[in-house]
């Protein structure tokens, strides 16, 4: 562990004086971090509010249309574990800027798709470019500040992740029913081009991962890989990755059941904006940046699974009121422990892997995801809202536990735990 607090310690001192001394000053660059995230998440689930949409046009069942989406997150867990391997040595802010650009000009071929299947591959290859914006970003946002204000930036990234994947489901749904699907991938894309050309300005160049490439090049593009799944730190993190998507999935898909079953009766547009809720979580997060940064890390991530299983338990009381405060209560826990898990990786991983350490975190991020799409809807089939909420607070307090006694403290942390 001194080792790694060392490596994490020198590295934050090869940053510029003048980096270190300003703190989050000029906030235009947190701000290019805000807009990475939101650029990264707003076409990947855009289809969501489609979906009826596609399946009445192309006439197709749901599980058909569906695709739309396990095309993108496939797409992702793939390119996810390809940068896990080949990713350390790649130039952080080109690879973001040139991930953005081929995300926004995919999202305009998207547009030309004259079939479901076509359609398909486009958001097949939509999944495969967006890893290469998120997860250099975790890992340039780990190397480029100084190890107290990583939480504070790395909420600003997972705010921008949230805003990104409300805007894209709300765009997505308006855009549909005035001018039709799609205008959705085109006009979203065209947003993509924009923030790609806005981070290239706004994005300084990478100081410390240029170093890291330097002093710390592996023999082989697998020694980072390797190493860090013999990390027990960083496998901890990567099972609460597991774990968060699966509640997120879990709740936000089959809670529309639920609310359109009695006593509520909910129907197709109400439902549609649930997703509203968001942007609770979104305000939450940019304030927990600078809480987690006192309490620390660990604390932060118990204090977040907590939440999310506070949420799942006041959805389970027949008043819509207080099923909304449980869909805020859980999303804001879910998105603080992003925060958590994200600041993390910079400590558990040292200079030299934390692109592959990224990489593997969101590859188990959406193993879990997958899994939340498909475990719980069992769970419902047999005993309902209940059973499924059940099933969700059982894998939150894993992921409580996982955190607990896998992120041991130490008091060479540069970052509070």
């Amino acid at each position: 562990m001194s080792s790694v607090a060392a490596i994490t310690t020198t590295n934050t001192a090869q940053l510029p004086a003048s980096n270190q001394a300003r703190g989050l000053r000029p906030y235009t660059h947190v701000l290019a971090v805000f807009l990475c995230g939101a650029i990264a998440f707003l076409e990947l689930y855009c289809v969501q509010p489609l979906l009826p949409l596609l399946s009445h046009i192309f006439g197709v069942t749901e599980t058909h249309v569906g695709l739309t989406i396990s095309a993108s997150t496939l797409g992702v867990a793939i390119s996810a574990a390809l940068l896990a391997i080949f990713g350390e040595r790649l130039d952080r802010k080109r690879t973001i800027v040139l991930a953005m650009t081929a995300l926004g000009l995919s999202g305009l071929l998207t547009s030309t798709a004259i079939g479901l299947y076509s359609l398909t591959a486009w958001r097949f290859l939509q999944g495969i470019v967006t890893p290469g914006i998120f997860i250099i970003t975790i890992a340039y946002v780990t190397e480029e500040w100084p190890a107290h204000l990583v939480p504070r930036v790395m909420s600003a990234y997972v705010a921008g992740t949230v805003f990104g994947g409300f805007s894209g489901r709300l765009l997505g749904g308006l855009i549909a029913d005035h001018l039709g699907w799609r205008p959705v991938f085109f006009i979203l894309g065209a947003i993509g081009l924009v923030g790609a050309l806005l981070t290239h300005r706004l994005l300084p160049a990478a100081h410390a991962s240029t170093h890291s490439h330097k002093h710390h090049k592996p023999a082989s593009p697998y020694a980072p890989l390797l190493a860090n799944l013999r990390n027990p730190r960083l496998l901890a993190t990567f099972g609460i990755g597991f774990c968060m998507l699966f509640t997120l999935i879990s709740v936000f898909s089959f809670i529309t059941f639920y609310l359109s079953d009695a006593p509520f009766h909910l129907g197709t547009t109400a439902l549609s904006y649930l997703f509203a809720v968001y942007l609770i979580g979104l305000v939450a997060t940019l304030a927990a940046g600078t809480v987690l940064a006192r309490i620390g890390l660990r604390h932060g991530m118990v204090f977040a699974v907590l939440l999310c299983i506070t949420g799942v338990a006041l959805t389970l009381i027949h008043a819509l009121a207080f099923v909304a405060l449980g869909l805020a209560v859980c999303s804001s826990g879910v998105f603080i422990a992003q925060t958590c898990a994200n600041s993390f990786l910079r400590d558990a991983a040292p200079a030299g892997s934390r692109v592959s350490a990224a990489g593997l975190y969101i590859c188990g991020y959406y193993i879990g995801g997958t899994v939340g799409g498909v475990l719980p809807g069992l769970a419902y089939r047999y005993a309902g809202w209940p059973a499924t909420a059940a099933l969700t607070i059982a894998i939150l307090a894993i992921a409580g536990l996982t955190a607990w006694f896998g992120w041991p403290a130490h008091r060479s942390d540069p970052i509070p735990l």
